[in-house]
């Protein structure tokens, strides 16, 4: 999809366009990053002029150098189509749009990165009056610097188990038939195994690898309606990045792969809430007779929940049945941004908070998923509402992570205006020092690791 930039191997005609936004420059750099575009073929040219401008909510800006780091090994490049790149003209003070490369269209390129990278600033583009809504992915600024791409971005976990270098989808295909020729009957393994070839989900492979964390869904269903929702979406906005489950699964069908799983794998997890399904919650019966089930079988590896934690009876006796750790998934700690995202359905934010101090006060593991969008996460008021929401809840550990939407769109959905930004880099620090006992990351982490704090 992608080729190395090519320096200075095009002529480029710009449109010089007004932005209403506010524009910050940085203050000098030895690390001058240059925009990057696409031809229509996919191949990306770095600009011989125009500076890399990134966006952090509304706002634009020439990244400073500690924003930019190498490209990490593994991120993808995408070519925007319906969207035109931008650049900063330090000669003559302004914006500009690049409309065209030798009298051809050329497009705008983001990054997607690799598991365990936090994106910290957005891509800048103008987008085409005929743009359709992006699909699901973290769009990540990048650029050309010297001889290599730099994205924004900072790695925030260390953790080598999803390395997409342990992941091969050929090597695994007859580990897949072998498990579906031993349990051919199992609705869930073969759901699994779709997962795992067709989305190359990692926690659906982890299952024929048999070992780390493997995914357990359970649930067509939601009680939220979320914006960004990966599983479902309306048929005028994206496509889903993954078909949700169709059936809920048996206590046996769980227990013919979790049973396994935990007994044998290294640093089991079993992990019910996956992307490709609703609420694990709505079916706290299903999954408390199955941790039964399990716990009855080993004590071994942990016994994990991703949930929005809506229902807090339901996550009480999933608690008291033998859960391990829960991964609580928010956008916000301010209830009315959490609302407008998430769009919740017989349930509040305060019910969220009442589930985790639940689950904390019976000795669960909580870790909070926070959703994390450049210049909206990172403002004072979100903040101060995050920090409070850990001093209420004794949250254990925030997983960064990024939050997969149209940039455009969730502005346009959430009603975001400009508002001054610390940046991700002071945000996180902020949140060492005032919290300095919490884990900070970005995966599950096996109950080996969290005990061991």
């Amino acid at each position: 999809m992608h080729h190395p930039a090519q320096s200075g191997a095009h002529t480029v005609i710009n449109r010089f366009c007004i932005y209403k936004h506010p524009m910050r420059i940085s203050g000098g750099s030895d690390m001058t990053a240059f925009m990057v575009f696409a031809d229509e073929h996919g191949n990306v040219y770095d600009h011989p002029e125009l500076q890399l401008i990134a966006r952090s909510g509304n706002e634009l800006f020439t990244p400073d150098d500690d924003e930019l780091i190498a490209i990490p090994k593994h991120t993808q490049l995408f070519m925007m189509r319906d969207r035109m790149p931008i650049g900063w003209n330090e000669r003559k003070r302004r914006i500009e749009v690049v409309d065209e490369v030798n009298g051809r269209e050329c497009y705008a390129v983001a990054a997607f990165l690799p598991p365990g990278y936090l994106r910290t600033l957005l891509p800048a583009w103008h987008v085409r009056n005929s743009a359709r809504i992006l699909p699901l992915w973290a769009y990540t600024a990048v650029g050309w610097h010297g001889d290599h791409f730099v994205v924004a971005a900072m790695k925030v976990d260390e953790t080598e188990r999803w390395n997409p270098d342990n992941y091969d989808i050929e090597a695994i295909k007859p580990k897949i038939e072998v498990a579906l020729e031993r349990y051919p009957h199992n609705r869930l393994l073969h759901h699994l195994a779709r997962c795992a070839i067709e989305y190359g989900c990692y926690n659906a492979m982890n299952v024929f690898y048999r070992r780390w964390e493997c995914g357990i869904p359970v649930a067509p269903a939601c009680n939220a309606n979320c914006i960004g929702c990966i599983s479902q979406q309306p048929l005028n906005t994206c496509p889903a990045s993954h078909e949700r489950i169709t059936f809920v699964p048996t206590v046996d069908e769980i227990a013919e792969i979790a049973i396994p799983h935990l007994m044998e794998a290294e640093q089991a997890i079993v992990s019910f809430g996956q992307g490709c399904e609703g609420e694990p919650l709505l079916h706290a019966e299903l999954i408390a007779k199955a941790i039964q089930e399990m716990r009855c079988a080993t004590t071994r590896g942990t016994i994990h929940m991703n949930t929005n934690a809506s229902m807090p009876h339901e996550l009480r006796k999933l608690c008291e049945a033998g859960l391990d750790s829960i991964r609580v998934s928010i956008n916000s700690a301010n209830p009315d941004a959490y609302h407008a995202y998430y769009r919740p359905q017989g349930y509040t934010f305060n019910d969220v908070v009442n589930a985790i101090r639940i689950a904390k006060a019976l000795g669960v593991f909580v870790s909070i998923n926070l959703l994390i969008f450049p210049g909206v996460t990172d403002v004072e008021s979100e903040f101060n509402a995050l920090a409070h929401f850990i001093e209420s809840t004794g949250a254990d550990m925030i997983q960064l992570r990024n939050l997969n939407i149209d940039p455009d769109y969730f502005i346009a959905q959430m009603q975001i205006h400009n508002s001054p930004a610390m940046g991700l880099r002071a945000f996180i620090q902020h949140i060492k020092t005032a919290f300095p006992n919490i884990m900070l990351g970005y995966f599950n982490k096996p109950r080996e690791e969290f005990m061991a704090r």
